[in-house]
């Protein structure tokens, strides 16, 4: 069974996560889990979520982290800096979204990465940001074992990441994302229905 991890700060942001929570858990190969700081959590539009993990108990054999992002990322824990230091030095895949990509960028992990963010002016006062030439205004921004995007590209973010893990078949993977891209309707029109 394979683990994907997804990291909910008080206050995140709902939508953030969904599309790639649904799509894993199409796959009897995958199991999506919560982690939290504490063991509930509050999202942006108001779902209390009670979460699988905290982070401090988190198992070391997960396959995907993801970084949720939202209104709390001024989060000063050091076992959520180790493990995301952890993960991105041992190679295993993170994705990081919106806020989370500003928690990232204050603690210097972009540093070898190309990235994308909210906006880069957020962190003109990080003094471990160091590679401002490595920002790219786009959506999302995949390289090597790190996944960054901004808060309106979930669905540009569910790709990355499910190419990253070589999800399905490129073709089943085409279509899930096009399905939530082009609506159902004009996806009948190009694919058929999905549901019969």
């Amino acid at each position: 069974m394979k683990i994907a991890a997804l990291f909910l700060p008080n206050d995140y942001a709902d939508w953030e996560g969904a599309y790639l929570s649904s799509i894993l858990n199409t796959n009897p190969e995958w199991q999506v889990k919560t982690v939290g700081i504490t063991k509930e959590t509050t999202s942006i539009g108001g779902f209390k979520t009670t979460v699988d993990y905290l982070i401090e108990d988190l198992p070391q054999d997960i396959d995907l982290f993801v970084l949720i992002g939202g209104n709390d990322w001024q989060i000063t824990n050091d076992t959520l800096l180790k493990q995301i230091t952890s993960f991105l030095d041992e190679g295993l895949l993170v994705g990081a979204v919106c806020g989370a990509v500003d928690y990232l960028a204050r603690h210097g992990l972009l540093t070898p990465y190309q990235h994308t963010g909210n906006a880069q002016f957020f962190w003109n006062d990080f003094e471990r940001y160091t590679t401002p030439e490595n920002f790219h205004e786009v959506q999302c921004v995949s390289d090597r074992n790190l996944v960054t995007a901004n808060g309106t590209a979930a669905i540009d973010f569910t790709q990355a990441i499910l190419e990253k893990l070589d999800f399905e078949t490129p073709e089943i993977r085409h279509r899930e994302i096009e399905l939530q891209r082009i609506g159902f309707y004009e996806y009948v029109e190009r694919f058929g229905n999905p549901f019969h």
